[in-house]
């Protein structure tokens, strides 16, 4: 089993053994698991439960690679302490980079380097399941039956066959979503700043604008990075452009969507159902337990409060497949950079 060391403990970038240590940030029993099947024994992990922040950098002391997942911090002051300690590389175990001052980094000289591509089917599995919890009206079903109410008042949802539904995003993860939406006969409308070929190539999808997907779509789903020119792409203005009653889901960042209209646009009926596995205010509560604490989170609170929404707590990757790969690739991104790669030589480096 993959070694758990106090943070506390001394260390000099090696154990007793030779091996590599690596600050591993934000650590959940699923990781370890995952990431002590796949090492070859020439890394060990120092598993610290807190997310990567000020108050927690100096646990990497001693460490040269910080590993790092979608809800730590990495801003510049982290990254200069990060540097100060002697940390050379920061090893994301996820796509998204948004989180991280890549301008920092190449201030302090650390390198970034990312795992891109996963399991894109796990994130498309799920954003269908919850368009089919949503349709199905399953989360309420599912509490109903168990108080042992057995009725159906309330339940009526639609077919999913000759629906539209409009793919923001073609990316793997996008032409997945795709896919599946053709085994279940739905016309598929797509947009990307740069088309997919295969998309394209598939039956009864074509591209369009976004004036056009908001029009026409039954259900929006989101499957964007969240850069500045994505952020709060889903917002009062766009919302306004979609059908009355349009399923949106987000399985990308949380960012990508304007927390606040959504809420406006449920109350109105304008949203008929959305379905959310991230939230851009997250951090600090998806990964954790605070069932003991009072939510002081307003904006999302609210947001609980409707039976037309369901939230899952940033889980769309958590499949065994996308856990092996994660593990796989974040440590052939490590075993690189010692091997003396840097910069645009490393395969996945980002910046």
């Amino acid at each position: 089993m993959l070694a758990e060391l106090n943070a506390t403990q001394p260390r000099e970038g090696h154990d007793a053994e030779g091996r590599r240590q690596i600050a591993f940030f934000d650590a959940k029993q699923y990781d370890l698991q995952s990431f002590s099947a796949t090492n070859d024994d020439s890394f060990q992990l120092i598993a610290i439960e807190s997310p990567l922040n000020e108050q927690t950098v100096s646990a990497a002391a001693g460490c040269k690679v910080v590993c790092i997942f979608v809800n730590d911090e990495a801003h510049e002051r982290v990254i200069a302490r990060l540097a100060e300690l002697g940390v050379e590389l920061i090893a994301l175990r996820c796509a998204g980079f948004n989180h991280v001052d890549l301008e920092a980094c190449q201030k302090y000289g650390i390198s970034v380097v990312r795992v891109p591509a996963y399991s894109p089917h796990a994130v498309a599995e799920h954003t269908v399941a919850l368009m089919l919890m949503l349709n199905r009206h399953l989360h309420q079903a599912y509490l109903r039956n168990r108080a042992g109410a057995f009725v159906l008042d309330g339940l009526t949802g639609f077919d999913m066959y000759g629906k539209t539904v409009g793919v923001i995003g073609t990316g793997k993860i996008g032409q997945c979503v795709v896919q599946i939406l053709n085994g279940f006969g739905c016309r598929v409308l797509a947009y990307d700043v740069q088309e997919n070929p295969e998309v394209a190539s598939l039956p009864q999808t074509e591209y369009v604008g976004l004036d056009a997907l908001f029009a026409q779509s039954d259900i929006v789903t989101l499957h964007l990075p969240l850069f500045e020119e994505t952020h709060h792409l889903i917002n009062s203005q766009t919302i306004a452009r979609m059908k009355r009653g349009v399923m949106l889901i987000n399985t990308s960042r949380g960012g990508l969507v304007e927390t606040v209209s959504l809420i406006e646009g449920l109350k109105s009926g304008q949203i008929g159902y959305a379905g959310l596995d991230v939230y851009e205010e997250e951090a600090g509560i998806f990964f954790n337990d605070i069932s003991n604490q009072v939510l002081d989170d307003d904006v999302l609170a609210r947001l609980m409060t409707f039976n037309n929404v369901v939230i899952t707590s940033h889980q769309a990757f958590l499949t065994r497949e996308a856990l092996d790969n994660i593990a796989e690739t974040t440590f052939a991104n490590i075993a690189e950079y010692f091997a003396g790669k840097r910069g645009t030589e490393l395969t996945y480096h980002v910046g």
